[in-house]
């Protein structure tokens, strides 16, 4: 390969890279698996960006170490810690230049290899190596931690191949640069493998090769080359041979062995002289031939003399005997010493290094030997080293003389002892004194020593406050904590709030309205206008059209009544002998209408029977479909059981046909016939055995007979076998050949009768409940709260409904408040409610109301409210708003899993805290359901004590006298209670099956769940909890035991036939199967307990799937896929695909397919004969037009009428032919016509009229297909659930939206793309949209282009549990202030806030973290305090409501009103010209970008930058503030720095310092005895102020708490079991840089989009997906609107140019926005 081709391909890899950066997502990398999906660490990129750190100084390795295993240590505890970490041989290449790095990358391996259980693979040449590509291939890792940029060119080149190849083998790139932390998650950029990657691979394979192997020869030519500049013709094989030859040496010298430290220290002491001796013989060489002194002058002056080498290499060993000596609390305070090594010592450094290389590449040797790796993560400290030298160079020779200690002497002098024996060739000298030569190592310095200890700490003390509140939540630790005096700076300065003087007139205390008054009202609803009128009755309308969609309970009349105790359900009814005359009465009316009922389904079975009879003759299939109808309709049991005895007759009749027919030798018989002939046995024997007479029993003992089972046919009725008239050569003609047990759970396992209850509940009147359905019922009615868990479409939201009943018939004054996930949640409920239920209220009140952020309508003068947690967040905090709380009286929340998620948890943690009225809490996938309900009953314990204490305080006001409206209060009812109800049973079995392309045509394979497991995860784990089978998978399960364990001893008592649940049953339920399942997997795990895990390991193994992995882009098979499940009749289905354009992608591309498969089968003359109708119909219409015309001009009357009415006949018959030319035909479309009138279908299509994507979502829905995302307006979802909910569309694309809770039932699940967010929580929620109840008794799950491994995982991983986020935030604490002292009734306010303060799901059952989360609500009011937002009583002041307002966006909330307040905006609001309102477009381009920087904050990574890219019509990168604005942010950030630090500092008290000794993963302690008895020891490490809140591993590289005050101080610096990071403080930097030190820019979208208004420009050029970047901007337009009309408010000034700024921006961005 030429040096042009080899530069070529290099540069279109690394351009093909930097394309895809800007669109890699920022996201949590780990979602939601308890052991995270298997992934790749690059060992070299974990290396460089670690080396990288600000923090850490060249030459610490501890230091070093500390950093990778505190990285490593987050991936175990976030990720699950399922990785492996991947060392290339070849990487090696890499640091020819480095010497030390590539020491310290040995040891690093051995370290992590020796010292950890972590996976390291170093077997792998290079990443094109065909031994890589196959354990790819093995192991599937979702993904690879890879860098995008080396320590020089080549090696960046060589992460480019890596990254390139992990594309070509469908494995996903994430950058290590960029990556930030939380408690909970790890957030990085993430990259795709794409189609369009892997084929770019593919197509210059052969190219990449030859270029990767070009780079490798030049990184191993320039490796040839360093090396020989320091070791001359000793190649790098001699030196390996000398290292072995060293080692050797040394085990006869030390043959009890030692520790690696030791060894390396005295093994590369020696070499590195012997080879330093070896480089200066061959310099003499050189120089002796060249006969000129200068140049002999040169090279003495150029080189160290081997006896100053002798020198330094003596006080290396003194610092090791340091690190062996000394615990890292003293090495801690080590002095800093600045000054650098001298240039002439810099090439024995690099040998030295080398050697240590050596040494510990020969580390196998040591095998046999017993040698300690323990600290091979200690073997260096520079700094230490440097200190040696720096007391023997300057500070001895002045006459320090300091004494070492005897036990360090000892040590000291035994290790040089060593290094003389090992050195042959020549003396080197003795052990003392250290110093022979006078040179100095180091250069000379004016500061030599970096004083740490000087520079001032930020005054430690908080500022005294006299608050009720802030005693009662922090008075237990006030007493330890300094503050400040009285008479302090400090204090003094907050006397006045200095405000900028153009605010004078700016009320900043004046409340504000708060979001809900912002919040667009949906209708006016106190205008009496007819215009609103009927738009509000449109809307009562469609809602309750939208409600009907989502079920079929028919509308209840609420009536309020008197509030009596329930009846006791549970207690046995009084007897009839009691009963009151109107009760007699009413029981015969009852038992009439029953009769007459009866009479009227008798009568219409009559009418109905004889064509049911005939169509089951004729297609047996359809004939039950239409039989089951019926039955669903009648509700008499005799009618019923005569309608089943009908169907029976027929299914008998039908098989016996059915048999007859079949061909001689043809054995396949189609046993759906005999599985319909048992369900109608099932039915009949389990529901209706009291109707039983002889005649029926004999003929169902008869069709059991036929069947084959006369076992069971002799138990139900003997006589008919005694006397049977079937022989046995008949028997074997009819029989279906295998025994009834194995059929029916084989061939009907899902319509086996499930056990549910017989006996009505009078609370319900649509359906019977289940037991735990009556428990929920019992806790409404008992007003206690609860925490239900079961799985998806098991019914527990009727709980929720029964609970809105109750409450709707108590009063018109009582709110139940429905909290849902999402918005598309929220249309749906309040659609359910509107259809549910109608009540006649009060004038001005509503039955239900909405509030999200984007509209509300009824909110607050309805009684059942749905709104989503941010919403009802506002409500509750609000201060002039309680007096509505304290209407509500229970609070539903659904999918309340959402307290783990990564956005929005802390909220819905506050409310569940907040709410004084009893709760449900529902969900489905909760792990750790004990643990939140142990939590919330705590809660609860604390609401008792405040209500007992709020009621003691309100008698005593009123018996002193207070003639106060006191409300009657429901609330002091409540049991304060909280239950777990848990429910584990699905109605309905899923069965999984998984696609691949097999003969050119898309596959199905079935996956037994069992085929997931492996030996180990049944031995560690059992069974998980919610891997259930199907009764055919049970029986699969049994046979592939039976086959591979042949003399297996339980195998008769399993085999279904004997097994002792199923003995003699004719009717086999559910639950039989699920005891037979459960028997067969303790017997699986006791085989693999018991020591028979080899047949075991075949069970498992045989019952996984033969699946085909594709090279081909799956996706362009995806209209394949849905057309073949058209053909099984698996629609209607979803598939749930995780990007925004693949979901609309993969729906055109289905509309598409469908659109050829028309062309490809209309007529050829259809299109001309649609013209020439076309081109009539125009002609017609222009005649009517004429004829109009004529008739209204002449005055008489048309004496011919005749003829237009022969033109409109014409007009009506050619639109009608045109439409049936034009016509989709069934086969190119999923829609079903049959399901939606035309008249809907249009009402439907009206409403999307005018909105961005309902022209292309109308086109889609007329072929039965959708698409779902975030991104749509709700009136378009709407459309797409109803259609689907219709069954009009059959087919609908969809992201993670629809998992949470949306009613969308389907018969099939698709999963059609790999994702991160596909994780053990989505997929539960996503595949429980299979197969609903009463719509499917099985649903089918398909993995369509998911890796086997990844459905594997998918199916047998637990949910994650719920663990607590960090619970405040400095806003948050402002609005608890805020609600404290403004709060309608003070007592209920501050209840509320303590219990927010105190309940944490954070600190439950965890004190230390208690007292944590009480120092930072200190740190807060300081800083609240400071800032002016609140006085030293707590009271709020000054912008504090605008800061409040804007709490989405903290730290920019603080940020922007710091600007206002100190008159920036002011400055740069200037109207064009004076007296003018209207501002130039660089003034709204100027004010953009200073919001941009605020609000519109969207980091791209930084080696985007280095692109050579063209944008056509965006900036791209935002600029920086202006001057004036990044200035005031600087001044901004010192301030709350230094705050933080002091914050910290006071902290630190609490943190566990047994930990912070000790490594974070390998759990290596440096703890121990401090030296004493050495005078040297204790002057070196004299620097022990300043090293409170830093990690002592950190401060190692010299830093103290004084860096905690630098810009950009990153996590890693501080004690880490302190439980706070740098995310917690309010800092807002104008630059951020990635963990390789570079900047990060900001993405320009919001100013590019306001220059040019066009999506498209960036999608093209800012990367931004068409459907995030609306969601961006529409965030962004909501947050200036707020401002706009937040600054309107405050502002008395009708002209301020600020107000009127804002009010033209806001318009104008709003208009841009609403062309798009």
């Amino acid at each position: 390969m030429d040096s042009k081709e080899y530069t070529m391909i290099l540069k279109t890899m690394s351009e093909l890279i930097l394309n895809e950066l800007p669109k890699a997502e920022y996201s949590s990398i780990f979602n939601d698996f308890v052991e995270s999906e298997f992934f790749l660490i690059d060992g070299d990129s974990l290396l460089v960006t670690c080396i990288c750190e600000k923090s850490l100084k060249k030459g610490q390795d501890l230091h070093f170490f500390y950093l990778v295993e505190r990285y490593l240590v987050d991936l175990t505890s976030k990720g699950g810690g399922q990785f492996a970490v991947v060392f290339f041989k070849d990487a090696e290449y890499a640091y020819f230049n480095f010497p030390e790095l590539l020491s310290l990358r040995t040891a690093l391996i051995l370290h992590l290899q020796h010292n950890n259980t972590i996976d390291v693979r170093t077997q792998f040449s290079g990443c094109l190596s065909q031994a890589w590509n196959t354990f790819l291939e093995e192991n599937y890792p979702y993904f690879l931690i890879v860098a995008d940029e080396g320590l020089n060119h080549q090696q960046t080149h060589l992460f480019n191949f890596l990254i390139l190849q992990s594309w070509a083998m469908k494995v996903n790139a994430v950058l290590s640069s960029g990556q930030t932390s939380d408690l909970l998650r790890l957030y990085a950029y993430f990259i795709p493998s794409k189609y369009h990657n892997q084929t770019f691979f593919k197509q210059n394979k052969m190219k990449i090769k030859n270029a990767y192997q070009v780079l490798i020869k030049q990184l191993e030519e320039c490796s040839v080359l360093a090396f020989q500049t320091l070791f001359g013709n000793l190649g790098r094989n001699n030196m390996m041979k000398e290292a072995c030859e060293t080692i050797s040496l040394l085990k006869q010298v030390w043959p009890e062995g030692s520790d690696i430290r030791r060894v390396l220290c005295v093994t590369s002491c020696s070499l590195s002289l012997r080879m330093y001796h070896h480089f200066l013989e061959n310099k003499k060489k050189t120089t002796s031939s060249q006969k000129t002194e200068t140049k002999t002058q040169q090279v003495k002056n150029n080189c160290l003399s081997l006896q100053e080498v002798e020198d330094f290499c003596k006080l290396h060993c003194l610092s090791v005997v340091f690190l062996l000596h000394l615990p890292l609390s003293q090495r801690a305070c080590t002095r800093f010493i600045t000054s650098h090594w001298i240039k002439d010592i810099q090439p024995f450094l690099k040998m030295k290094k080398w050697c240590e290389y050596f040494i510990l590449s020969n580390i196998h040797i040591f095998e046999f030997w017993n040698i300690n790796l323990t600290h091979l993560s200690d073997l260096n400290d520079e700094l230490l080293l440097k200190n040696v030298a720096f007391y023997y160079e300057k500070e001895n020779v002045q006459g320090l003389h300091l004494n070492l200690g005897n036990s360090i002497m000892k040590d000291y002098e035994h290790l040089w002892d060593v290094v003389s024996k090992l050195v042959r060739e020549f003396d080197v000298g003795k052990p003392l004194p250290l110093r022979t030569t006078t040179l100095n190592f180091l250069q000379k310095n004016s500061l030599p020593i970096k004083a740490t200890s000087t520079g001032k700490m930020p005054n430690l003390g908080f500022i005294p406050m006299s608050s009720e509140l802030v005693d009662n939540f922090v008075g237990d630790i006030l007493k330890d904590l300094p503050f400040l005096k009285r008479n302090d700076p400090i204090v003094t300065s907050l006397i006045k709030h200095k405000e900028f003087d153009e605010l004078v007139h700016w009320h900043s205390h004046r409340p504000l309205s708060d979001d809900y008054d912002r919040t667009k009202c949906q209708f006016n609803e106190k205008s009496r206008d007819p215009y609103y009128l009927r738009s509000v009755q449109k809307y009562h309308v469609f809602q309750r059209f939208y409600g009907s969609s989502l079920e079929s309970v028919s509308s209840k009349l609420i009536v309020t009544q008197d509030i009596r105790p329930k009846k006791n359900f549970s207690a046995p009814k009084s007897k009839k002998a009691n009963e009151t005359k109107a009760e007699i009465i009413a029981r015969e009316n009852k038992k009439r209408l029953f009769a007459k009922e009866e009479q009227k389904e008798e009568t219409k079975w009559n009418v109905l029977s004889f064509s049911i009879e005939e169509e089951l003759k004729e297609n047996l299939n359809s004939g039950i479909q239409k039989l089951e109808d019926f039955l669903k309709s009648c509700k008499s049991n005799t009618v019923k059981f005569r309608v089943e005895m009908v169907g029976l007759t027929a299914c008998l009749k039908a098989w016996k046909e059915h048999c007859r027919s079949q061909r001689k030798g043809k054995t396949i018989k189609d046993l759906s016939i005999a599985a319909q002939m048992m369900k109608r046995i099932h039915s009949l024997m389990d529901k209706y055995p009291e109707l039983l007479q002889e005649t029926d029993l004999q003929l169902i003992a008869r069709c059991l007979q036929y069947l084959g089972f006369d076992e069971l046919a002799s138990s139900l009725y003997p006589t008919e076998v005694a006397g049977g008239d079937i022989t046995e050569k008949k028997s074997n003609k009819y029989s279906v050949g295998i025994g009834p047990v194995r059929f029916q759970l084989q061939h009907m396992g899902h319509y086996l009768i499930r056990d549910e209850r017989k006996d009505p509940d009078p609370r319900v009147q649509d359906f019977i409940p289940d037991t735990w359905q009556r428990e929920l019922l019992d806790v409404v009615d008992n007003n206690e709260s609860a925490v239900i868990v079961a799985p998806t479409s098991s019914g527990k939201t009727y709980a929720s409904y029964y609970c809105m009943e109750k409450v709707l018939k108590e009063s018109n004054e009582g709110v139940v408040v429905y909290v849902a996930p999402t918005k598309a949640l929220v249309n749906q409920v309040a659609a359910t409610v509107y259809h549910r239920y109608t009540k006649n209220m009060p004038n001005g009140e509503s039955l239900c109301g909405v509030f999200t952020r984007e509209y509300r309508h009824d909110a607050l003068n309805c009684q059942v409210l749905i709104t989503v947690p941010a919403c009802l967040e506002i409500l509750m905090l609000a201060p002039h708003r309680q007096a509505w709380v304290k209407r509500i009286r229970y609070v539903i929340f659904d999918e309340v899993h959402c307290l783990g998620e990564d956005i929005g948890a802390e909220v819905w943690e506050h409310l569940l805290v907040m709410i004084r009225c009893p709760f449900l809490a529902l969900s489905a996938t909760i792990s750790n359901p004990e643990h939140l309900t142990e939590w919330l009953q705590s809660v609860k314990r604390y609401w008792k004590q405040a209500d007992n204490m709020i009621e003691k305080n309100l008698a005593s006001k009123r018996n002193a006298g207070y003639r106060a409206n006191f409300r009657k209060d429901f609330q002091m009812k409540q049991t304060y209670k909280v239950r777990l109800v848990l429910y584990g049973e699905r109605y309905n079995d899923l069965e999984k099956h998984v696609c691949s392309i097999k003969d050119d045509d898309i596959s199905f394979d079935h996956f037994h769940p069992c085929a997931t497991l492996t030996t180990d995860h049944i031995e560690r784990y059992g069974f998980p909890l919610d891997l259930t089978l199907s009764p055919r998978e049970t029986i699969q399960l049994y046979d592939t035991m039976f086959e591979f364990w042949e003399s297996w001893p339980r195998a008769q008592e399993f085999c279904p036939e004997k097994f002792i649940h199923f003995k003699n049953k004719i009717v086999i339920k559910k639950m039989d199967a699920r005891k037979y399942e459960e028997s067969l997997k303790a017997e699986l795990t006791s085989w693999v307990k018991n020591g028979n895990v080899e047949e075991a390991k075949m069970v498992l193994r045989n019952l996984s799937p033969t699946y085909v992995s594709s090279s081909e882009n799956m996706i362009t098979w995806f209209p394949c896929l849905v057309e073949k499940l058209r053909k099984m009749e698996k629609l209607p289905a979803l598939f749930f695909l995780f990007k925004l354009g693949a979901v609309e992608q993969c729906a055109k591309d289905v509309s598409k397919f469908l659109q050829k498969t028309q062309e490809r089968i209309r007529p050829p003359t259809a299109d001309k004969e649609a013209h020439d109708l076309a081109n009539k119909l125009r002609k017609v219409k222009k005649s009517i037009e004429k004829q109009k015309t004529i008739d209204e001009k002449s005055q008489k009357k048309p004496r011919k009428m005749d003829k237009s009415l022969i033109h409109e006949a014409e007009h009506n018959h050619l639109v009608k032919s045109l439409e049936k030319n034009l016509e989709i035909p069934q086969e190119c479309t999923y829609a079903d016509h049959k399901a939606v009138g035309a008249e809907t279908l249009q009402m439907v299509f009206d409403r999307v009229k005018f909105t961005r994507k309902g022209e292309e979502l109308k086109a889609l829905a007329k072929r039965g297909i959708g698409y779902h995302h975030r991104s749509l307006n709700f009136k378009e979802k709407q459309l797409v659930e109803i259609l689907f909910r219709k069954g009009f569309i059959r087919v609908v694309t969809a992201t993670g939206t629809l998992a949470l809770g949306i009613n969308m039932p389907c018969k099939s699940v698709v999963f059609a793309q790999n994702s991160i967010y596909l994780d053990a929580l989505n997929y539960r929620q996503m595949s429980g949209r299979a197969g609903r109840r009463g719509q499917d008794l099985l649903g089918d799950v398909y993995f369509f282009d998911i890796p086997l491994l990844k459905v594997e995982k998918l199916i047998k991983s637990n949910v994650p549990e719920l663990r607590g986020h960090f619970p405040f935030s400095i806003s948050l604490v402002l609005r608890l202030m805020l609600l404290a002292s403004k709060g309608d009734d003070p007592e209920d306010a501050k209840a509320k806030v303590l219990s927010v303060l105190k309940h944490s799901l954070l600190s439950f059952k965890q004190p230390r973290t208690l007292e944590m989360l009480k120092l930072y609500f200190l740190f807060s009011l300081q800083f609240l305090v400071k800032e002016g937002y609140i006085d030293q009583n707590g009271n709020p002041m000054g912008f504090a409501g605008l800061v409040s307002h804007l709490h989405y966006h903290e730290p920019s909330n603080l940020v922007f009103v710091s600007f206002l307040v100190s008159g920036l905006f002011h400055n740069l609001c200037q109207p064009i010209q004076k007296g003018s309102k209207y501002f130039s477009q660089d003034v709204m381009e100027k004010l953009v970008l200073v919001l941009a920087n605020l609000f519109g904050r969207k980091y791209m990574p930084a080696k985007f930058q280095d692109a050579t890219v063209k944008f056509y019509q965006s900036k791209v990168f935002l600029e920086d503030l202006p001057e004036d604005f990044n200035d005031a942010l600087n001044d901004y950030n010192m301030k709350v720095t230094e705050d933080f630090a002091s914050f910290l500092l006071i902290v630190s008290k609490l943190a566990d310092m047994k930990q912070e000794y000790q490594l974070p993963l390998s759990k290596i302690s440096f703890t121990g005895q401090e030296c004493k008895d050495s005078e040297l020891v204790s002057h070196l490490m004299s620097c022990k102020e300043g090293r409170v809140a830093i990690s002592p591993f950190v401060c190692l590289s010299g830093n103290s708490d004084r860096d905690l005050l630098q810009p950009r101080t990153l996590n890693h610096v501080v004690l880490r079991t302190i439980g706070i990071s740098h995310a917690q403080a309010p800092l807002l930097w104008s630059q951020k840089f990635d963990n390789q030190g570079r900047r990060m820019p900001l993405n320009a979208y919001v100013l590019d989009f306001f220059k040019h208004g066009s999506l498209i420009g960036l999608v093209q050029d800012n990367r931004l997906n068409e459907g995030e970047a609306y969601d961006l901007l529409k965030d962004f337009k909501l947050t200036i609107q707020s401002i706009s009309v937040s600054l309107r408010e405050l502002c008395e000034n009708e002209e301020d140019n600020v107000v009127l700024a804002f009010e033209q921006l806001a318009n104008s961005f709003s208009e841009k926005l609403s062309k798009v």
